[in-house]
């Protein structure tokens, strides 16, 4: 039965409040609403903030309107009924006081996630001067999560939307994700709707770090990990709950409340590796607002899991799903790009982590972007065509979620063998319009071996959809490995020059 995570406040979080003399005499609201943000089109819209306790609040939004009151708590929120795409519109939140926000856009809402190649800013990709100089786009608008740990759930991060201009995309204090620009870009251009980008990224993050303390219940595989966080984060429960009940008890002027460190708090600088420490304070504090979905770019620092990243990302995603209760909303992905790890690395840990890239496609409504061709130092681990890396995902929004006919979005993807007359035919997805390589030449990076396991190079020969393998050292194939290794940079795709995806048809 699928686990439902809710989302709360920390009980904990409130008592230290109310050690604080903390009140929310004001109505108040978290910081990703603002001027200039973009609202999802054509579903509920959740508005939420705090107030003091039983303080009615009136939400107005273009000519609809909400009223609550908050709780005990000071909590609130209502709904406002869905929205189609017009002019920009005004949201006032009343209570005790007035908060007014301009320029409100109605449109597509995406999250842009993953670690340094999500995070990489457009000033240091390719083109980068032109890009920039060309990026004035009003109705695209930006937003960038500030890169914090927590070991308990946030809500909150202090940020705010701003409009698409060149000034903004890159300034003195960074530039945006240029694979977030870029894919945004591509579906603004295409189907002429206001697009609202949330840059949550972090260099070096692990998978773990984004899924909440739940979500890795959403793989048995990885239960003991599960398992291990529930612990940790108990454990600091209850050490947090044992200096509170010390401050309680009063002896003179009272014993001063201390708060417990956290395990996943790092203390004299941040590390974005222990589980749940990025979700509690770069997702939590936004999983109410409503979104078209998600795009993520990680993997580079799990490239040692091999067929374990899978479960991992079916926890992520499965985890996050649940928490928004969107249904099933797109998650694209970026198949990361070949790398030259080093003397410590075996050159099929690469491979096998792309193996459990591709293995993702089997969760219901997600995509991958394959990046096997443009790199272009492959001991770098930043390509800087990000430009090819935001099209390509945007392919499968275009496809798969704005209507648009006849688009090819995927390259070719392994689909079965067949072995004939010595020679093995490999058969393909996304190959309808037949096989061909960028350079003309022929199809590179295939391997072929027999039951005694030994894999030789193999010659190929391009048949219309299909792709001929065999080798003249090898009288009974059985076996066939493309890009089987962490530098490959394979030249097979489709007529559509999107590239394949390595894999192997054995599990040697």
């Amino acid at each position: 039965m699928r686990r439902i995570i809710n989302i709360k406040l920390a009980a904990t979080v409130i008592i230290i409040n109310s050690l604080t003399c903390i009140t929310f005499a004001d109505v108040s609201m978290p910081q990703i609403f603002s001027n200039n943000m973009v609202l999802q089109r054509d579903i509920s819209i959740n508005v939420w903030g705090w107030a003091d306790k039983n303080e009615k609040v009136t939400v107005t939004l273009g000519d609809k309107q909400a009223e609550t009151s908050a709780d005990s708590q000071g909590n609130w929120s209502v709904k406002l009924p869905p929205f189609k795409v017009g002019d920009p519109l005004k949201m006032t939140i009343k209570g005790n006081n007035e908060i007014v926000f301009e320029n409100v856009l109605i449109g597509e809402v995406w999250i842009c996630s993953g670690q340094s190649n999500m995070q990489f800013g457009l000033a240091n990709a390719f083109n980068a001067e032109e890009e920039i100089k060309n990026a004035n786009y009003p109705n695209i608008r930006l937003y960038t999560v500030p890169q914090r740990t927590s070991g308990t759930a946030r809500q909150d991060f202090d940020s705010r939307w701003v409009v698409c201009t060149p000034e903004n995309i890159s300034n003195r204090w960074g530039s945006f994700s240029a694979v977030a620009y870029f894919f945004g870009r591509e579906i603004h251009q295409k189907i002429n709707v206001p697009i609202g980008l949330i840059n949550t990224s972090w260099g070096g993050s692990h998978i773990e770090a984004w899924i909440p303390e739940d979500g890795f219940y959403f793989s048995p595989q990885i239960k003991d990990l599960a398992k291990f966080t529930k612990d940790t984060n108990k454990k600091y429960r209850k050490k947090l709950k044992e200096n509170l009940s010390h401050a309680d008890k009063k002896t003179g002027f009272g014993t001063p409340f201390v708060m417990p460190q956290h395990p996943f708090d790092i203390a004299g600088g941040m590390y974005p590796q222990n589980p749940t420490c990025l979700y509690n304070s770069m997702i939590n504090p936004m999983v109410k607002y409503g979104i078209a979905g998600v795009i993520w770019y990680q993997g580079e620092s799990n490239r040692q899991d091999g067929m374990l990243y899978y479960e991992k990302t079916k926890a992520l995603i499965g985890s996050w799903r649940s928490i928004w209760q969107q249904g099933d909303f797109p998650f694209y992905y970026v198949q990361i790009a070949p790398l030259a790890q080093g003397q410590h690395y075996k050159d099929d840990e690469l491979p096998k982590l792309w193996e459990a890239q591709t293995e993702t496609l089997k969760i219901k409504n997600t995509g991958m972007a394959v990046t096997v061709d443009i790199v272009d130092n492959v001991w770098d681990i930043h390509p800087i065509n990000k430009q090819d890396v935001g099209k390509r995902l945007a392919l499968w929004a275009l496809a798969k979620n704005y209507g648009q006919k006849d688009i090819v979005y995927s390259g070719p993807l392994y689909k079965k063998m067949e072995i004939k007359d010595g020679r093995i035919i490999i058969f393909f997805d996304y190959a309808d319009s037949g096989l061909t390589t960028r350079d003309g030449k022929e199809p590179d990076y295939f391997e072929i071996a027999a039951e005694d396991k030994k894999f030789v190079k193999a010659q190929t020969i391009i048949q219309g959809q299909t792709l001929v393998v065999y080798s003249e050292e090898v009288k009974n194939p059985t076996a066939v490995r493309f890009a089987w290794n962490q530098q490959a940079t394979p030249n097979l795709c489709n007529m559509e020059k999107l590239p394949a995806s390595p894999f192997r048809t054995d599990r040697w």
